[in-house]
């Protein structure tokens, strides 16, 4: 009787010691919110991948060092949590202060850069009323190195089978130093927009 007290008490402990790691402390529930929990404890560098926008434009995420940038993750095609994505980019935009080159700016980035060229870029944001100055809209100059940058930010995207994608969606925040410093949901731009007027 107490052997199998003990054997039952030594299995949910040791249960229970999974679940906690499992949930970073109990703090998150799913590997979405451990993502976002791991980034706020400590901000993530990310690799200088290079980038091309709706006009042609070559830079890197080092090219925003000394003003936030908040980041989105779509394909152009994508008719439902891309254009969800697209408008809350539209209300933080709006929301920023129109003055000063050294504000936060604003880039959405295609995962789907084989398909998604420069024309269907310009195409996007013109919807969107991305301006090519303060919101851009890029791609990866090359199509290998978009695994590097999606495993950095922690997006997940999966093709459907249908030619399109299912893929985790959130806005990324980095600092201006170019770190990660914060992962929000894209049905709240405006906890995204105090979070921006938080940083130094």
């Amino acid at each position: 009787m107490i052997r199998t007290w003990l054997a039952t008490l030594a299995v949910l402990v040791t249960a229970l010691g999974v679940f906690g790691w499992a949930t970073d402390g109990f703090s998150a529930f799913t590997a979405e919110a451990a993502r976002r929990a791991a980034v706020l404890r400590q901000p993530r560098p990310i690799p200088p991948v290079m980038l091309e926008d709706q006009h042609g434009r070559s830079f890197t995420l080092a090219d925003y060092r000394g003003r936030p940038l908040a980041v989105e993750f779509i394909y152009v095609r994508c008719d439902s949590v891309c254009r969800s994505l697209g408008a809350a980019f539209q209300q933080i935009r709006d929301a920023l202060p129109t003055t000063g080159a050294g504000g936060p700016a604003l880039l959405s980035i295609s995962f789907d850069p084989l398909n998604d060229d420069v024309a269907a870029l310009r195409e996007w944001a013109t919807r969107h009323g991305a301006d090519g100055q303060r919101w851009r809209v890029a791609r990866p100059r090359d199509p290998a190195r978009t695994a590097a940058l999606l495993s950095a930010f922690g997006v997940v995207a999966v093709p459907d089978g249908l030619g399109g994608y299912e893929h985790n969606a959130a806005i990324h925040l980095l600092d201006d130093a170019g770190r990660l410093v914060r992962i929000s949901d894209i049905e709240a731009p405006q906890a995204f927009i105090a979070a921006l007027e938080r940083l130094p």
